[in-house]
């Protein structure tokens, strides 16, 4: 990754600078128009930091090296995680405590936390490996009581 800053530290950095842009987004172009901007410039720059992240070592773009990359996601206890399965081709896990979606709560923007945080999770994948599929049907942010994360890697996973 680009620093060493824990990534809670980093999103809540971003989230004081986006949050008064947004609002002047908002008020300059509407609510959905607004997000819509919002939610493509977060899809881009996930994708960049997924190429950056598996760009430090390009033969570790695997599943024991993204598994390494969650430390970063963690730090602070930012995440309570449950570790279901790791395999060579899959990383199964659930969230079942989020520093995130309180953070973003706390500085009043819950709604924008599934954009800012959760939103970037399948585009880093793509980034970090095109092979490197997520699937997920719930998450704290949205209201769920944990976040359920099963990561494939398809055959021949290796750029």
């Amino acid at each position: 990754m680009e620093s060493q800053l824990p990534i809670i530290k980093r999103r809540e950095i971003e989230a004081r600078v986006i949050r008064p842009i947004f609002e002047e987004m908002v008020t300059q172009f509407g609510k959905e128009a607004a997000l819509s901007i919002l939610k493509n410039a977060i899809r881009r720059d996930a994708v960049t930091q997924g190429a950056t992240a598996a760009s430090t070592d390009p033969k570790e773009n695997d599943i024991a090296a993204f598994v390494k990359l969650y430390e970063l996601w963690t730090a602070d206890e930012a995440l309570e995680m449950d570790v279901l399965k790791i395999t060579e081709t899959s990383f199964d896990f659930n969230i079942t405590d989020c520093q995130y979606a309180r953070m973003y709560k706390k500085l009043d923007i819950p709604e924008l936390g599934s954009v800012l945080s959760c939103g970037r999770d399948k585009h880093f994948c793509g980034g970090f490996n095109p092979q490197l599929q997520l699937q997920r049907s719930q998450t704290i942010m949205k209201g769920a009581k944990f976040c359920d994360f099963r990561y494939r890697l398809e055959k021949n996973g290796q750029k």
